[in-house]
């Protein structure tokens, strides 16, 4: 399955970011990818930390979602996306991800269930957390399961992923930077693949505030696409069959006892 992370700055304008969302999708599809992985908060940008998230947040058949649907039935794509969808607290929105099907409809979504009150931030106090369901999508050979950024520092997450079949871990990100949080998340994206025998696909926002370094790890832990900091999309191709020869001469997965 050919697969591409695309990384950008999303702004606070659901309209410009929809407009380059646009041209990645095409560009993806046009290099072959069948399943397009773009970062959190792709819809709108956090902003600034006292910029209430309610007033933009919009239901999972709003215009975001419908207008993202319709890019992807265009370009023929799985599309994964980062959003802010109404709660029953009008204040504080799910950061949640949306998956749309090549025909441009919902397929399911994910409520991040781990908020980023971390390093001096808190994403609590301008969204509501969704309780931690494993969320996997079927496609084809393989089984996405879903995460968004900050769940990648709870291993129990991507097992229980793992658990319900997922091969491939999709992780949708927006990773603040700071003092080694670079290092954080190169070495969590390897560490989760390594420890579960599987690909994941780690989609980052870039930009003044976030890391980037948007990347495809396989499950020997070795980076088959990566990226920098620049604005654009990587692409790699996903095999099920390499999977399957990890876990015979690595089967962790098989060998554990609880």
């Amino acid at each position: 399955m050919r697969t591409a992370v695309v990384q950008l700055e999303a702004s606070t304008d659901v309209d410009v970011n929809l407009e380059a969302i646009g041209h990645h999708l095409e560009d993806a599809a046009g290099a072959g990818a069948q399943l397009v992985v773009l970062p959190e908060a792709s819809m709108h940008d956090f902003g600034a930390p006292d910029l209430p998230l309610g007033p933009v947040a919009q239901p999972l058949d709003g215009p975001f979602v419908v207008s993202v649907g319709e890019l992807a039935r265009k370009a023929g794509v799985t599309v994964v996306v980062g959003m802010f969808e109404r709660s029953e607290d009008p204040a504080r929105p799910y950061n949640t991800l949306a998956v749309l099907g090549r025909d441009g409809d919902v397929v399911h979504r994910y409520r991040k269930a781990h908020l980023y009150d971390s390093f001096g931030y808190r994403e609590s106090d301008r969204l509501s957390a969704g309780p931690f369901e494993p969320v996997v999508v079927p496609m084809g050979e393989f089984t996405l399961g879903l995460m968004t950024c900050y769940d990648l520092r709870f291993p129990e997450v991507a097992r229980a992923l793992v658990d319900e079949g997922a091969d491939v871990l999709v992780a949708p990100s927006a990773w603040v930077r700071g003092p080694l949080k670079e290092d954080h998340w190169t070495t969590l994206l390897r560490a989760r693949a390594i420890e579960n025998t599987v690909y994941v696909v780690g989609a980052g926002q870039t930009g003044k505030t976030y890391v980037g370094r948007s990347a495809v790890v396989d499950p020997m832990g070795v980076p088959v696409a990566s990226m920098g900091a620049e604005q654009g999309y990587a692409v790699a191709d996903l095999r099920s069959s390499y999977i399957a020869e990890v876990r015979r001469s690595n089967p962790s997965l098989a060998n554990r006892r609880l």
